[in-house]
């Protein structure tokens, strides 16, 4: 079973999300915040993660950008979950190492067609 570290500072969206998640097959795992997030994946990185932009703490591009530095920090696919509309910012994201983006609010369709999309399901 593939596994997927949900990282969302909103509780309620971290249900939502696993909830589908678990739907889809995954074994799942949470954090509130990019530094929660940063030091799950110091002990065990996952195959899939489900990315905020605006937490609090570190959000989602610094998480990012620490994650890909990791020693096999390389591997995970990073899907970045957010309100922002603006391109640039997308862009930024994807060069920071998200391998794709999907905006709020998703549902269980826009999740397993993103992470199939990505080769996760």
């Amino acid at each position: 079973m593939k596994s997927c570290l949900i990282v969302e500072d909103s509780k309620v969206i971290r249900m939502v999300a696993r909830k589908i998640l678990q739907g889809l097959h995954f074994d799942t795992s949470e954090a509130a915040d990019g530094r929660e997030a940063l030091d799950a994946c110091k002990a065990q990185l996952p195959d899939a993660v489900l990315l905020d932009w605006d937490m609090p703490v570190m959000d989602g591009l610094e998480f990012l950008i620490e994650l890909r530095k990791l020693s096999g920090g390389d591997a995970p696919v990073v899907v970045c979950c957010t309100t922002e509309t603006d391109m640039k910012q997308f862009q930024k994201a994807i060069e920071c190492g998200a391998n794709e983006y999907i905006m709020k609010p998703f549902d269980s369709e826009i999740i397993q067609a993103k992470f199939t999309q990505v080769g996760l399901l």
